[in-house]
């Protein structure tokens, strides 16, 4: 008769290590993960969905199930080991359960769910759904008790709020995967780039108007079009009278045209019917509207005007698909010093450098909320436009500006500083100018 008990107390162990290894795997399993599945045809990984959007009861089973056996267990055993020990059983059952329920109920069932929770919960799916279905009317019962004393308490029930946006949980996520070398660096800054289009708007990725290439509409034809052909560009803006007044965008397929429609003689080109009408977009337009813009229209370039309709620079697709995968150069295109790496170190920056890109070329993280460039982050921090050669701390990091033309920051020195070095003042401090 002994054996009898001591073979249930055993299979109430097996049952309770059923419940820990489902608990741990069902909770920790990737809602991403199942959904993905399903579609693929998985049965098993609709059960688990299933599971997971009916949480409480599947939690409330779990427990159930678990508590039975645990308890189911430790009073047989308390029994047995009473009518071997007498009294003095209590205690080594309650020592032996004790150990037994810890180890083999518990810790050694829930470390292998959470070495595979996803697999490990399409294998356990299938009776959990059908535990839960048949406990409905118990888990009924306690779940009116449980929302009973909830409202008693005054805890909101259903009050889930999530710290984060769904977008900045999915960055979280593959900051995480990479983290753990399941992305690479270059997978994970353009799948943080598509996340942050939304974030971004058109003067955070704008061509300077202080940086654009633009002709004179005047000029004789071979003049201008001998001062395209000196330009990297394809598509040219034209102004007339001063820079500021745009009107039309030549493009270098349409002079090629119109050269051999006039058998190369260049002074016939009539500039003015071949060139395109502006476009003209807001600077505080989001990236990704302004990508479907390109995308309705069928063009990749548009100028920026502030709230005043004055020109501030300008913005074409590749702009706004180097905020996705990087920078894209070609052939022809100039190669710009902005970001070096010295021996030292130390990272040597053009003041135009945009903080988006040196911190997706160092894989750093200075704000870029209040500016756009490191010249403007550090005239921001230091509310001044500073000397050459004054340093300022802060963020983490030593500016030293190195060139400075009349108003403008041209190039910088950023050092990384060690975590026991940083300011706990965030406020930048000045050094001396040399």
């Amino acid at each position: 008769m002994h054996w009898f008990d001591l073979s249930i107390v055993v299979f109430c162990l097996l049952v309770s290590a059923f419940f820990s290894a489902s608990e741990t795997a069902l909770t920790a399993s990737s809602r991403a993960s199942m959904l993905r599945l399903e579609k693929q045809g998985s049965r098993q990984a609709g059960v688990v969905a299933y599971l997971l959007n009916a949480r409480e009861r599947m939690i409330g089973a779990l427990l159930l199930g678990n508590n039975v056996a645990n308890i189911g267990a430790s009073a047989l055993a308390t029994g047995l080991f009473t009518a071997w020990f007498g009294e003095v059983g209590v205690l080594y059952a309650t020592a032996v359960m004790t150990v037994l329920v810890v180890i083999f109920a518990e810790v050694l069932p829930k470390t292998i769910a959470i070495n595979a929770p996803d697999r490990l919960s399409l294998l356990v799916a299938q009776p959990m759904k059908f535990l839960v279905i048949l406990l409905s009317p118990v888990l009924n019962v306690i779940e009116i008790i449980i929302r009973a004393l909830l409202t008693i308490l005054r805890i909101p029930v259903g009050a889930n709020q999530p710290t984060l946006s769904p977008t900045e949980r999915l960055r979280g996520a593959v900051d995480l995967i990479h983290h753990e070398g399941g992305v690479e660096k270059l997978d994970r800054d353009m799948l943080g780039g598509l996340l942050d289009l939304k974030d971004l708007q058109v003067s955070d990725v704008m061509v300077h108007r202080t940086e654009m290439v633009m002709i004179d509409a005047d000029l004789p034809a071979e003049e201008l079009v001998r001062e395209m052909l000196a330009t990297e560009y394809t598509r040219i803006p034209l102004w007339r009278d001063k820079p500021e007044n745009i009107i039309g965008v030549l493009h270098a397929k349409d002079v090629l045209r119109a050269i051999r429609l006039n058998e190369g003689d260049i002074s016939k080109i009539d500039v003015n019917a071949i060139m395109l009408p502006p476009w003209f977009v807001p600077d505080l337009r989001p990236l990704s509207e302004q990508l479907k813009a390109f995308r309705r229209r069928k063009t990749h370039f548009a100028l920026v005007v502030d709230e005043y309709g004055e020109v501030e620079g300008m913005v074409t697709l590749e702009d706004i698909l180097e905020e996705i995968v990087g920078d894209i150069s070609d052939e022809h295109d100039i190669e710009v010093a902005g970001v070096r790496a010295q021996p030292d170190g130390s990272v040597v920056v053009d003041g135009s450098v945009p903080i988006r890109d040196l911190n997706r070329a160092m894989d750093w993280h200075l704000p870029d909320e209040e500016a756009t460039t490191v010249a403007g982050l550090v005239i921001h921090e230091a509310r001044s436009i500073p000397d050459r050669g004054q340093n300022f701390t802060f963020h983490g990091f030593r500016f030293r500006v190195l060139k400075r033309e009349r108003n403008r920051i041209t190039a910088l020195r950023i050092v990384p500083l060690p975590r026991e070095v940083e300011m706990p003042e965030k406020k930048p401090k000045a050094g001396t100018a040399f």
